[in-house]
């Protein structure tokens, strides 16, 4: 799992790449607490090069969402495709954090 962010003002935008499992969630931690303790208002997390997840992965960005929505803020998946798009949708989180 590779993770790159990118701030422009109030929003960051962050690119996961490659699988987010139970093996590397952990490693993507660090970064989704930051964000929160940062207080950014807007976060994206594209998804596009995300081939794999799990629900440890799953579990990391729904936590994402609820500490970032606690603080008024607005998290958005985006450009989310095959395995990831097929969990999100049997969890039905896809009409949840895709269309924010």
């Amino acid at each position: 799992m590779n993770c790159f962010r990118s701030d422009q003002g109030e929003e960051t935008t962050l690119r996961i790449e490659g699988a987010l499992d139970a093996l590397n969630a952990p490693e993507l931690r660090p970064t989704l607490d930051a964000l929160v303790a940062e207080g950014r208002g807007a976060v994206i997390v594209d998804l596009s090069a995300l081939r794999l997840i799990d629900s440890s992965g799953v579990g990391a960005l729904v936590s994402l969402y609820k500490r970032i929505r606690e603080r008024g803020g607005n998290v958005r998946i985006v450009n989310i495709t095959d395995q990831p798009a097929a969990i999100f949708k049997l969890l039905k989180l896809d009409t949840v954090l895709c269309n924010a």
